[in-house]
């Protein structure tokens, strides 16, 4: 499900999406794209989710390691809705200030970052181009 309610509250549902990404992505218009990671949430898959009650606040980001050659791909989506069911079933929403610290944290071992990978608009982007855009 892609929204979530905080218990005790009446306030609007936390949205597992960014209809910005989305849109770049249809687009396939990589500036937009940028915007949209700089200025919104991003939906990561987990291996272990964060505090219930903070989406944007902790969990363990699950990265694909490619059996045969071993590199590391970062997954993203737009939307929880268009993450695969063979991922891992959390997910956390991130803040683009952790997706660049991730990104810097982690740019030796990633070889490659997938946006929606499954549809219905994916892209592809080296992390360095991405960590260009985010420092932009």
């Amino acid at each position: 499900m892609a929204q979530r309610r905080r218990p005790g509250t009446s306030a609007e549902p936390i949205e597992f999406r960014s209809q910005a990404l989305a849109e770049a992505l249809e687009r396939q218009d990589m500036a937009a794209v940028a915007l949209a990671l700089r200025n919104g949430n991003t939906v990561v898959p987990l291996i272990k989710p964060g505090p219930r009650d903070t989406p944007l606040d902790g969990g363990e980001v699950w990265t694909y390691r490619d059996p045969d050659s071993g590199e590391v791909a970062l997954l993203l989506f737009s939307d929880a809705a268009n993450k695969p069911a063979n991922l891992p079933p959390a997910v956390g929403l991130q803040s683009p200030a952790w997706l660049r610290s991730f990104l810097k944290r982690y740019e030796s071992t990633i070889t490659t970052v997938f946006l929606d990978i499954a549809g219905p608009h994916p892209m592809q982007a080296p992390p360095t181009e991405l960590l260009r855009a985010l420092e932009a």
